[in-house]
């Protein structure tokens, strides 16, 4: 919601200054223009990247435009379904535990939390770490080094987007330029013309100018940081993790390795800790739903 207020306010105080001290509108209307600048730019972004970065392209936009970043229920429910998993690992035998991390999507514990569920890798993420705790020789310093390994990665692959969005805001004013020159060209083939024809042609280039820039730190450039954004936000569901198992392998009850995640959350979002009780008190069970 913020990225589309954010786009109305730039484009209304843009337009509207440029027509409150008397300039024409439909003078910026140069399609032409547009499509050597943003065509140009997708070229590149296309060279640039592997398909799969492209293809993920399209879903941070999507994910920065609707502000897709974990909700306090987000951070409620992974925090339940943890609760109720270090529940099990206290009480069940290693046959039962293993039945919820090698088939999550059979398991009453997981299947109670659709939303987690839905994540696949954060699901996996969850039953890897779990697994190893089931396995019991495991040590705890060596486990904190794959974690922070396992999410730098993931880090990494998030925010590949945010370099490619970057590098192309980066490229658009030269692109600008560019299409300027060609306009300038145009331009100059038509030196006979009367004045007015000239003027409009040069205006037309000069707009090639005042799209590349606009659209770089108007728009890409603002885009790529949302994305960064939103991803970092959406990581930081692996770092609760991490901290709660972490804390849960060091000796903590349940209850207090929660205390370990919950204090990772943003003071913004962080669910108080009766939140957090009263969420836990209903995954206390096998059905992490059940009252």
């Amino acid at each position: 919601m913020t990225f589309v207020i954010g786009m109305v306010i730039v484009f209304g105080c843009l337009l509207g200054g440029f027509a409150a001290m008397g300039g024409h509108i439909s003078v910026l209307w140069q399609p032409f223009e547009y499509v050597i600048i943003l065509g140009s730019a997708i070229g590149t972004f296309f060279v640039a990247n592997p398909m799969k970065v492209v293809k993920d392209s399209f879903k941070a936009i999507m994910e920065a435009i609707k502000e897709s970043t974990p909700r306090p229920r987000d951070y409620l429910d992974t925090l339940a379904i943890l609760y109720a998993l270090m529940r099990e690992l206290r009480t069940k035998t290693r046959t039962e535990m293993e039945v919820h991390v090698d088939n999550p999507g059979e398991s009453e514990i997981f299947k109670a939390f659709p939303k987690i569920l839905a994540e696949k890798d954060l699901t996996n993420f969850i039953c890897d770490y779990c697994r190893l705790i089931i396995i019991g020789n495991a040590r705890t310093h060596e486990i904190e080094a794959l974690m922070d390994e396992e999410i730098q990665t993931i880090q990494r692959d998030k925010l590949k987007v945010y370099f490619a969005l970057s590098a192309i805001a980066d490229a658009l004013p030269a692109l600008g330029i560019i299409a300027a020159v060609l306009g300038v060209i145009k331009a100059m083939g038509a030196l006979d013309q009367p004045p007015e024809v000239l003027g409009h042609l040069i205006g037309a280039a000069l707009v090639g100018t005042f799209a590349g820039i606009l659209f770089s730190y108007g728009i890409f450039g603002p885009l790529a940081t949302k994305v960064k954004t939103v991803r970092e936000k959406r990581v930081r569901l692996y770092v609760i993790i991490k901290q709660t198992l972490l804390a849960f392998m060091n000796g903590a009850m349940p209850q207090v390795a929660l205390e370990h995640g919950r204090k990772t959350i943003s003071a913004y979002e962080r669910p108080t800790i009766s939140e957090v009780e009263q969420e836990t008190m209903n995954s206390g069970t096998t059905d992490p739903k059940a009252a």
